[in-house]
């Protein structure tokens, strides 16, 4: 088939057929199976899709045999709550839950089902990879599709090496094919053709389903949520054995692919890498991840994915916890205690010894002088005292500061939208009546102090597309950061203006109307 003829007659059936490449699939090596199905050497959960009535008989069943600990009960809780349910009715269904907080831990929970969200944090969540198969492959049916795909590229203006990465992985060689320019669907289905993949960059800038996902995640998190969409041809790689600096969760939505997972304890590079083929161990992992299925590896675990001859791949990549290590986190508290310690304590201006040259340094590292020991004695001395200069929260403040600027915006719901000031018929009225009004925030928001004044961060603003605007904030007045400091306390619960902590009630419906006007809070009944 032409090109042009793939592009006219692209359906969402799937992907056509790529050229079968010179590329060769390597052989998985026998595992021990169970039950006829290959099992790892970490761990595997196996979910299996049951009829409803059926689902909810075995989990009344099990709740019986499980009221031994609360960990079991809080086990089942999260197992039922993350069931396999339709993204479309989940979102929706959360759309009616008054809390970010729990959307968040429901939809993850689901994400990861059926393994519960408190087993996760503790006994996998940046040590190990870990495997979920289903054996249902509509399971993240919704999430996105190579017919999304397709719309995308028709109706948006993607960009080379902006939006989109085509990509190829042979013979040990790693390239990227990227023209400059807008990615047409021609060419970009031209390019799938002759057996390249496709890196989608930012596809919650295009899908409102994976926006809506990923914005209920990072909170989850704490940490910006992103996702890249790979869409790979049968038979074909497109990156080479590599680690990201990212915890991963890879979706697969359609299709096959084949991964293997080294594990590398690269854990605390910086930045990712690429590898030869050579320079890689043998695997921990080596799976088929088939459509339905969840694959999971911490930052720093070395793995390569490639396509059966017999099938493409689609699969999206859900990502977060870059840059949200205690190093990172250092990296701002350290230069800030250690300007306020030159600043306040004598013992960091003394100077250093006239001759510290002639003994310390690299060529004097070997040296049997009793003048090095002293010097690196003074030297522990110092730095134990800068903990007490270390502006800690301040330091938090930052990081914070640099999640919410790496936010998605939230999506709001119905009742949000017409609730606050993006769907409101009619504009914030002073009076007394407004002091019986409840409000309860609706976006990630934040006060932190430079020093000189305090101001409220917040996401509502944000866009789609990664720091494509500035980060968002307002100087809140002195009398007021009580007020909104108990606004953010109180979430989720909705309290009333008239409950705002604030010297006057003109106070308290200034505030109120300033943070509506903003998008940061929403009222409990239409205005």
């Amino acid at each position: 088939m032409s090109a042009f003829a793939l592009y006219q007659t692209f359906s969402s059936e799937g992907p056509p057929s790529a050229k079968k490449p010179s590329l060769q699939v390597v052989s998985k090596k026998k595992k021990k199976k169970e039950n006829g199905v290959a099992v790892s050497k970490i761990s595997t959960f196996k979910a299996q899709v049951r009829p409803e009535k059926k689902k909810r008989k075995k989990s009344s069943q099990r709740q019986e045999s499980l009221k031994g600990t609360a960990e079991e009960q809080q086990q089942q809780e999260d197992e039922e709550c993350g069931d396999g349910e339709a993204l479309d009715a989940l979102l929706a269904d959360l759309a009616k839950v008054n809390n970010s907080r729990e959307r968040a831990s429901k939809l993850f929970q689901w994400l990861i089902n059926p393994i519960p969200i408190k087993a996760f944090f503790r006994e996998t969540w940046e040590k190990k990879p870990i495997l979920v198969q289903r054996r249902n492959p509509d399971f993240y049916k919704g999430l996105f599709s190579t017919a999304e795909f397709d719309r995308v590229l028709r109706e948006e203006d993607v960009q080379y090496g902006v939006n989109l990465d085509v990509t190829s992985y042979t013979n040990g060689k790693r390239e990227t094919h990227n023209p400059p320019g807008r990615a047409l669907p021609f060419t970009v289905w031209d390019f799938y053709e002759r057996g390249c993949s496709l890196r989608m960059l930012n596809p919650q800038a295009f899908s409102s389903t994976v926006w809506n996902v990923l914005s209920i995640l990072q909170e989850q998190f704490g940490s910006m949520a992103g996702a890249n969409v790979y869409l790979t041809p049968p038979g074909t790689q497109g990156f080479a054995p590599h680690y990201d600096d990212i915890e991963a969760f890879v979706v697969q939505l359609e299709g096959k692919k084949h991964w293997r997972d080294v594990l590398q304890f690269s854990f605390w590079v910086f930045s990712p890498a690429n590898f030869d083929q050579a320079d890689i161990g043998k695997p921990i992992l080596e799976v088929v991840l088939e459509a339905g299925d969840l694959l999971y590896f911490p930052r720093g675990f070395i793995h390569q994915g490639d396509c059966l001859p017999d099938a493409h791949s689609l699969h999206i990549t859900i990502s977060s916890y870059q840059k949200n290590s205690w190093g990172d986190l250092l990296e701002k508290v350290v230069p800030a205690a250690l300007e306020i310690a030159m600043e306040e304590d004598v013992e960091f201006r003394q100077g250093l010894p006239l001759d510290y040259l002639t003994f310390m340094g690299i060529q004097n590292s070997d040296k049997d002088d009793t003048r090095r020991s002293k010097f690196l004695s003074r030297i522990e001395t110092l730095m134990k005292k800068l903990v007490d200069y270390a502006p800690v929260d301040a330091a938090v403040d930052q990081k914070a500061k640099d999640f919410l600027h790496d936010c998605l915006p939230p999506v709001l719901t119905p009742e949000e939208l017409a609730s606050s000031v993006k769907g409101a018929p009619v504009r914030w009225e002073r009076g007394p009546r407004c002091l019986s009004c409840q409000n309860q925030l609706i976006s990630i928001a934040r006060l932190c102090s430079d020093g000189e004044g305090v101001h409220l961060y917040y996401t509502t603003d944000n866009s789609r597309v990664y720091h494509k605007e500035e980060l968002k904030s307002f100087e809140i007045n002195p009398e007021h950061t009580e007020a909104v400091e108990f606004l953010i306390h109180s979430y989720p619960t909705f309290v009333t203006v008239g409950s705002f902590p604030c010297d006057s009630a003109g106070d308290k419906v200034v505030l109120a109307e300033l943070l509506f006007e903003r998008g940061i809070i929403h009222t409990a009944e239409l205005l």
